[in-house]
């Protein structure tokens, strides 16, 4: 109902249309049952005799009937629209809202076909539940008044019955069937996800020859979904089955009467026609009747499923009345701070480090020791159980996440691109920047001689994830994007931990080139590519062992000057 307030005009006058197009369709058989009459009494001169004003009125009121259903479709179709629109805007919006921990364990295929079903199914339920339940029985209740105003109340109690014999059998039998249609949408986006999560890792099914092994899994899923559909299609032949049965034995009841009445003289053959065109008037929708709910039901199985995604709560909010972070110099501090994916796994205990503002502070340590997850917990991806993180003295938890995260660029370890053209890709750093300031953020980062390259230059695609490019220019792609955002704080997470020495020379370049501009937290495998750090933070099993410059931490023979020999020895 939210959705649809900001269109109460259009619904109230499409209402008007549809009573209206109702109206005139059940005057339709008053006005043949007129003309049947005035022809039989006529005898051969009947098209001389009967008045032209009955022939013109029906076609008035069939013409009505067509103009006022076409004036309806029209004046709602933009209201159905404005409300898939509208939905679709705020699940997508919703899902963006969702913290990392939602989106580390969604399945995409099948998230996708949730929301694109649920949004087309709201279409269908607007549009069907406004245009055909309501107006049927709308009409139902036009024609059993008529029939206990003008006919006998056996022909009225007909109708009564045999409709509410074939909602009561639809409802039970339709209710029966949902979940054989919930099944089948779940085997659907099962094998949805399976499609989508093997081509987007097209590379690795081949680097382990598994394409078979993927086709097999895939086939799995399509035999769940083949078997549900079976299911469904069966229970769907005894629902239709009984649906005409009922159908058949009402009109029937209802035509021997009225041919009883017709022999006795207590009806005309036009009353015989009228009785006829209402009886069809009625279960010709009513059938259709049976379609719409059963396909209702199924949409709002579909609907539940989009509006569950919207349920989901973000773990990490605002808090009620957070202000807007002011960064003055870009001083990072992180106070006592303790971390857990769960309970039971404490990943940081209580690490403490300062980043002065412009310096190069580099988090290093052996795998597992918690390095990402510190610049996770900057950008607030999660909230951290104890402690706090500042940034000039401000508390992040109590700052709003947008204006913390529009402060800081991130180079992340591993760099996913837009399946769009390079310099899309780095102006997404900045969606307003000028042609004039991404070429300039290009330059820093050392790639300009690299696109002059290219046949297509800029505008060459990169491909889905940046699967076009190597290692080295997709990290610079990201530092250039980095860099166009004209942050206050810059963070590198192993920017450099998989590449070669060339490339690595080439990132180093482009990092020392936007040194001194912002406050840089590198997270570093390689040691030698800090060596220059103003601050090296040595982190050891979530603990913070030891601090201080590459020249001390060497002369104090400790941990990090065991990780310095290691990768020495072994050309690390």
């Amino acid at each position: 109902m939210p959705y649809l307030r900001a269109y109460r005009g259009r619904i109230i006058l499409a209402l008007l249309c549809l009573v209206a197009a109702k109206l005139a369709s059940v005057g339709l058989p008053f006005i043949l049952k007129r003309i049947v009459d005035q022809l039989n009494a006529a005898g051969p001169d009947a098209l001389v005799i009967v008045p032209i004003a009955l022939l013109v009125a029906y076609g008035l009121v069939r013409f009505s009937n067509v103009l006022f259903g076409e004036l309806r479709d029209t004046l709602f179709g933009r209201v159905t629209e404005g409300a898939m629109r509208r939905i679709g805007h705020a699940v997508f919006q919703h899902l963006h809202a969702l913290d990392l921990a939602f989106h580390l364990n969604r399945k995409t295929g099948g998230l996708s076909r949730d929301i694109e079903r649920g949004v087309n199914g709201i279409s269908f339920l607007m549009r069907f539940m406004v245009f055909n339940i309501v107006p049927t029985f709308l009409e139902i209740g036009l024609i059993i008044g008529l029939l206990l105003l003008n006919y006998s109340a056996w022909f009225a109690l007909i109708v009564l019955v045999s409709v509410a014999a074939y909602v009561g059998f639809s409802v039970i039998a339709t209710e029966w069937r949902t979940e054989f249609i919930r099944q089948m949408n779940q085997a659907e986006s099962k094998s949805s996800t399976r499609s989508v999560d093997s081509l987007l890792n097209f590379e690795t099914v081949k680097y382990f020859n598994n394409e078979g092994y993927e086709a097999r899994h895939y086939d799995a899923a399509l035999a769940e979904w083949e078997q549900a559909r079976r299911r469904n299609r069966l229970t769907l032949f005894g629902l239709n089955g009984g649906q005409s049965l009922i159908i058949a034995l009402a009109m029937t009841a209802a035509m021997v009467l009225a041919a009883m009445r017709v022999r006795d003289g207590d009806m005309t053959i036009g009353d015989f026609v009228l009785i006829n065109a209402l009886m069809m008037q009625i279960f010709m929708p009513l059938n259709f009747l049976g379609f719409v709910y059963r396909e209702m039901k199924g949409s709002m199985a579909n609907i539940d499923a989009m509006f569950a995604l919207l349920s989901v709560q973000p773990a990490v909010l605002d808090v009620p009345g957070s202000k807007r972070l002011a960064v003055r110099e870009g001083r990072i501090e992180f106070d006592d701070v303790a971390f857990a994916y769960h309970a039971d796994r404490p990943i940081l205990k209580g690490v403490s480090f300062v980043a002065q503002p412009k310096q190069k502070v580099a988090i290093v340590g052996s795998s597992g020791s918690g390095k990402s997850t510190i610049m996770k917990l900057l950008f607030r991806f999660y909230d951290i159980q104890s402690g706090a993180i500042l940034i000039d003295g401000q508390n992040i938890a109590e700052v709003s996440q947008r204006s913390l995260r529009k402060v800081i660029s991130v180079v992340p370890q591993d760099t996913v691109l837009f399946n769009a053209s390079i310099f899309d890709n780095i102006q997404y750093g900045n969606v307003d920047a000028s042609e004039e300031q991404v070429w300039q953020a290009i330059r820093m980062a050392y790639l300009d001689d690299f696109i002059k390259q290219l046949p297509e230059g800029a505008d060459t695609y990169v491909g889905e994830r940046g699967l076009k490019l190597s290692g080295g220019e997709k990290q610079r792609v990201a530092i250039a994007r980095a860099i166009l955002k004209q942050p206050a704080i810059m963070v590198f997470d192993e920017a450099t931990s998989s590449l070669d020495s060339r490339a690595e020379q080439r990132i180093l370049q482009a990092m020392e080139q936007v040194r001194g501009d912002y406050t840089s937290l590198v997270i570093a495998h390689r040691l030698s590519t800090v060596v220059d750090a103003d601050l090296i933070v040595v982190l050891d099993r979530g603990r913070v062992v030891e601090q201080g410059t590459h020249d001390s931490l060497l002369s104090t023979e400790g941990r990090y000057a065991a990780l310095w020999a290691l990768q020495n020895n072994h050309g690390v």
